[in-house]
């Protein structure tokens, strides 16, 4: 027997007409193309970037293009490998990922910490600031942190080609701290009382209490700020030419390699992001509504 549904809920297609001659039908086969088309525009540019590895030259140019490679070959993978460095690149990559990405959840841990359960003063002063900075156009900041990194202020050391302009930069994220702020706000209180009657202080509640109940939450933030580093391509760009991000090495090369070998430097370097997200994106999608209700 089906279940009644409530006067009060709102579908896409009524179960009145749903339950029409055709009417299933219909809605199943408007659902089928949205999910083949939203693919298709979704998958495509990988898949062509994937297999164009494998084509060469003068086919990967070809009109109307090939949709399978006719000579499958890995030479221009091993070729973009070679000639691009890019173990080096990688190497690079990873230690402005990992740094700032701890230095990332140092900071914005303690200050989504401090504005949800500690409740400075003008603390939601202090948050609408950090919100209101992320209106504020990426583009519109290069300069202002180019010449701050130039001459640090009070310290007055130059920070060009070094792993700390890469860091620094990503330390203060009002998005992360504002993902962490709102998980904070649905732990208890009871927890934290508990932990205070038994001698603990805030360091080490958020250690011991905090932290455990928090881990979809960080894994969330953790590849954030691991994506937002390995996909930058500007500020690198400018700041640290001598040790190339794999963006910046592959893109630098684009005018003088074939196109079937720049098109698989560019997948190879896309394959750690792509792999990551594969891996965790059930843990992304439960740290993203892990918080958005109190239980």
């Amino acid at each position: 027997m089906s279940k009644p549904v409530h006067s009060g809920t709102r579908t896409l297609i009524s179960p009145v007409r749903l339950n029409q001659p055709g009417g299933r039908r219909i809605y199943r086969i408007v659902l089928g193309l949205t999910l083949v088309v939203s693919t298709v525009v979704f998958i495509g540019p990988l898949y062509w970037m994937a297999t164009g590895g494998f084509k060469s030259s003068q086919e990967l140019v070809r009109t109307p293009p090939t949709l399978v490679p006719e000579h499958p070959s890995t030479h221009a993978f091993t070729e973009a490998w070679d000639r691009l460095g890019m173990g080096q690149l990688l190497l690079n990559t990873l230690v402005y990922a990992g740094g700032a990405l701890l230095l990332q959840l140092i900071f914005c841990v303690a200050a989504a910490y401090s504005l949800s359960k500690l409740r400075p003063i003008f603390g939601n002063v202090i948050l609408g600031m950090m919100l209101a900075s992320m209106m504020i156009p990426a583009a519109a900041l290069v300069i202002p942190q180019y010449l701050t990194v130039l001459d640090l202020p009070l310290i007055h050391v130059n920070l060009m080609n070094t792993p700390w302009v890469i860091w620094l930069p990503t330390v203060a994220n009002a998005f992360n701290v504002f993902l962490l702020k709102r998980f904070f706000d649905s732990i208890p209180n009871e927890l934290l009382d508990a932990a205070s009657i038994d001698g603990a202080g805030p360091l080490r509640t958020l250690w011991s209490v905090i932290l455990p109940l928090s881990r979809p939450i960080l894994g969330v933030v953790s590849i954030f700020g691991l994506v937002a580093v390995w996909k930058d391509f500007l500020w690198p760009l400018i700041t640290v030419p001598e040790h190339e991000t794999l963006n910046v090495g592959v893109n630098t090369a684009a005018t003088s390699m074939p196109q079937n070998t720049l098109i698989a430097g560019l997948f190879l370097a896309s394959i750690p992001t792509i792999a990551l997200f594969l891996v965790f994106q059930r843990n992304i999608m439960a740290g993203l509504t892990a918080g958005s209700l109190k239980g």
